[in-house]
């Protein structure tokens, strides 16, 4: 399989692979800048081996963290070798610091982290070994390693769906597609060249090719499916997986298009324990705590720039009323970024190069400082660290009317921050509302602590690249 899944998240494997050799080519690199940094002294470096191991986990860890937060991986799909290099550089160098802060509070078994000539050497050293060991991996595997052949059973309305949106390379990376098999009397939608026309069975087909995997994308099941065929395949230890299920774990959103009521009772995840609801919380108020702390300055400075762009008089705050969990309103606060007479023709949605934005509502709307006051929404519990952003209530009942499912999104919590934030840039019509739905919905079905822990992290992407902001 091209994807493991930990705690109900789907995970690129190679992603996973490649995460491991960083963190033990990291850790190699680290123990040997301090056999270098004490002058190859071998006696020397053995007997304290029982400080380097430690000290050398924790170098490689913190590295990794950071290089998740920049997205350091992903970016090997987008942006190539060199934008996958770029980014561990700034990530390495960005975890000098909290090497520093690690030896701060554990200085009795991080004895080398001290040293700054060795955080620097070991960094430096890092960047090299963490280049060859990647162009050594991507060399081996090849660029369809770890990929599925999967093969589409249907070419109707639903399998054309899956074509158009999985297109991108980056919802690719799991799989090679051989085709569509089309069903008899089907409706067919998918383009002429992508059919596999007649093929004596689907089990003589996988018998002739490498298939792991048969996706059934088809408008009507209740026209009939191929059963028999289809457990021969099986059988033979090919992967049946519906077309719903397929599009959620390539692309990590749920497909509206293709999903029912029935789907959503049936299909795994929306399931909440106590355990993950105590859990969730005390990540919340961790997370915003420490936020508050670290954003502090950076809070009174943006009330000051706010005074001085717009007279001592200018309020610095203002709120809005949003729905919350289970459709209760609740107010919402934020810095303000635009006149204060932005909405006197009514309530709309902000739109790139929005004439209403101050100036000092630019930048800080740019790098998310605007959202800070929501801190003490998720400290008094009207809001959780991470969920569905909210929304205004006059924007919530008409779409509720227009978009299947809508509603959904408030069976948990609002969050400060969001799984459909880091997918997907800023919302301001209708169908991009739909598509942000779609990665709602997918988090709302398989929220976890992980997952949670993983977009804290990559928010920080976010606001260093400035993704989704408007």
């Amino acid at each position: 399989m091209a994807h493991v899944r930990l705690f109900r998240h789907y995970i690129h494997l190679p992603f996973v692979i490649l995460g491991l050799i960083d963190l033990l080519v990291l850790a190699l690199v680290f123990s040997l800048a301090v056999f270098f940094r004490f002058f190859g002294d071998l006696p020397f470096f053995w007997e304290n081996l029982v400080f380097v191991l430690p000290s050398a986990v924790v170098f490689a860890v913190i590295c990794l963290i950071v290089m998740i937060a920049l997205g350091v991986h992903q970016s090997r799909v987008e942006e190539g070798m060199s934008g996958m290099m770029l980014r561990t550089i700034m990530a390495l160098i960005l975890a000098i610091p909290a090497h520093g802060f690690a030896y701060v509070i554990a200085d009795q078994w991080l004895w080398y982290m001290g040293s700054f000539g060795l955080l620097t050497t070991a960094t430096v050293l890092s960047v090299f070994a963490l280049g060859v060991a990647r162009v050594l991996f991507f060399s081996i595997v090849g660029k369809e390693a770890f990929k599925r052949r999967v093969l589409v059973l249907g070419a109707g309305r639903r399998a054309n769906q899956l074509l158009v949106d999985l297109e991108t390379p980056f919802n690719r990376k799991g799989f090679t597609l051989d085709g569509f098999v089309p069903l008899p009397d089907e409706s067919i939608e998918v383009e002429e060249q992508y059919l596999i026309n007649n093929p004596a069975s689907l089990h003589d087909y996988i018998l002739r090719h490498p298939v792991r995997e048969i996706v059934v994308a088809v408008d009507d099941r209740r026209k009939g499916l191929p059963m028999e065929d289809l457990l021969e395949c099986k059988m033979e230890g090919v992967h049946i997986i519906d077309g719903a299920s397929f599009y959620e774990r390539e692309s990590r959103k749920v497909a509206l298009e293709m999903i029912t009521r029935g789907w959503l009772v049936f299909s795994d995840g929306f399931t909440v324990s106590s355990v993950y609801g105590f859990g969730k919380r005390t990540l919340d108020i961790l997370a915003a705590g420490s936020l508050l702390i670290v954003s502090a300055p950076i809070m009174l400075l943006t009330a000051l720039a706010i005074k001085l762009e717009d007279g001592l008089k200018a309020p610095v705050l203002y709120s809005q009323e949003r729905v919350g969990l289970n459709d209760k309103v609740f107010r919402v606060h934020k810095f303000r970024s635009m006149r204060t007479d932005a909405e006197k023709d009514g309530a709309v949605w902000a739109s790139k190069n929005d004439t209403r934005v101050t100036r000092v509502g630019e930048f800080i709307r740019k790098v998310r400082i605007d959202e800070l006051p929501q801190i003490f929404n998720v400290l008094n519990g009207t809001m959780a660290f991470v969920g569905p952003r909210p929304e205004r209530p006059v924007f919530v009942q008409r779409l509720t009317e227009t978009i299947p499912f809508y509603g959904e999104r408030h069976r948990v919590k609002p969050g400060l921050t969001g799984w459909a934030q880091l997918c997907f840039a800023y919302a301001d019509n209708e169908e991009d509302t739909r598509e942000k739905l779609r990665y709602d919905l997918y988090y709302i079905k398989n929220q976890s602590l992980l997952l949670d822990l993983l977009i804290i992290i990559q928010t920080v992407e976010v606001v260093l690249f400035k993704k989704g902001s408007r």
